[in-house]
């Protein structure tokens, strides 16, 4: 198997003995290789095990080798979480750091090693679910509307392109990252109305684009001024290499200090907003489901919570003796929170 060199520089200067590194170095190859898991996905487990490794280094006094590693107490595990949290660290990147513990625990059993049993023992930190914030449909508009920035002191061509980009965020439901990783060959131009997208997990799926979004990226193609390689990125920074996802970012915050949106008005709102009014036109969560590339139902249906309780605010705001009343589906939201 060839070795991977961002899993190579993960796995440089770990703070364990050379069996431990050896292991290591093979989990973070595998990763990346036989599981096909998203370079930040390996990034991340990487991280959180050498900071898991660095603090066991502390504790025991000497880097850990596999022995160490195997004989950890759940006492140990706790002492770590409860370190991560003392420094802010919020509860879904512990579950992440758990996970990545738990995926290289078990990998050391399958090379021949003990079980490090503390790993499963533990419960994962729990989450707190919270709502997604879609914006307004007229609102999650006016974001892709290179009208909204008319005046910047911007070449036209990076507010077509940062058009463009929110376009598909909310149009098609992509996460930044989907459609910044989107090819100049992929582009839904010339009749083409659809995409195929590479989401999570390495997971292909097939979304429509609908005529507004695909004409605003043919308006940013005619006046972007580098010549799109078809292999290459089809959104490109100011000096036409690939673009940022902060620039794309910093664009919506600025939409967002235009239109007088509050600060969860981010680019993934526009994708919970694409979710949103899909399920109040009438949208079915099955297919919602294969759009947004979900792996489960459940993390689809907390939409149907969002939508209830759009439903609530409208109905207790409009009915003349709705102060304390509480309809059927407001248990429905609470119960998704």
């Amino acid at each position: 198997m060839s070795s991977s060199p961002r899993a190579d520089l993960l796995s440089a200067a770990l703070p364990a003995a050379p069996d431990l590194a050896e292991k290591i170095s093979a989990w973070l190859r595998a990763l990346a290789g036989e599981r096909d898991l998203s370079p930040k996905t390996v990034e991340a487990y990487g991280r959180d095990l050498r900071q898991f490794l660095a603090f066991l280094a502390e504790r025991n006094g000497a880097p850990p080798s596999v022995a160490d590693f195997a004989a950890i107490a759940p006492a140990d595990l706790r002492a770590f979480l409860a370190r991560r949290r003392a420094a802010e660290v919020q509860s879904r990147s512990l579950m992440r750091a758990l996970a990545g513990l738990r995926s290289f625990a078990r990998f050391l059993e399958r090379q021949g090693g003990a079980r490090a049993s503390a790993f499963f023992a533990l419960r994962a930190p729990r989450i707190a679910r919270s709502l997604p914030k879609p914006l307004s449909p007229a609102d999650a508009r006016a974001m892709a509307d290179v009208e909204t920035r008319a005046g910047e002191a911007r070449e036209p061509w990076i507010i077509a392109r940062d058009a463009a980009a929110i376009a598909l965020l909310y149009g098609a439901g992509l996460r930044i990252a989907e459609a910044l990783s989107l090819r100049r060959k992929d582009a839904p131009v010339d009749g083409v109305e659809e995409l195929t997208v590479i989401g999570k997990g390495r997971k292909r799926r097939t979304v429509p684009v609908i005529a507004p979004v695909r004409a605003a990226i043919e308006d940013y193609l005619k006046v972007c001024p580098y010549i799109l390689k078809p292999d290459g990125p089809l959104f490109v920074g100011q000096r036409g290499g690939e673009l940022s996802p902060r620039i794309l970012q910093l664009a919506v915050a600025r939409l967002r200090g235009a239109l007088g949106l509050p600060d969860s008005a981010t680019p993934h709102a526009l994708r919970h907003s694409f979710a949103t009014h899909l399920l109040a036109r009438g949208g079915d969560l099955r297919t919602i489901q294969e759009l947004l590339g979900h792996s489960s139902l459940s993390t689809t249906q907390i939409y149907t919570a969002v939508d209830s309780a759009r439903l609530l605010e409208a109905y207790r705001s409009a009915h003349p003796r709705a102060a304390n009343a509480k309809p059927h589906f407001d248990g429905a939201a609470n119960r998704a929170r």
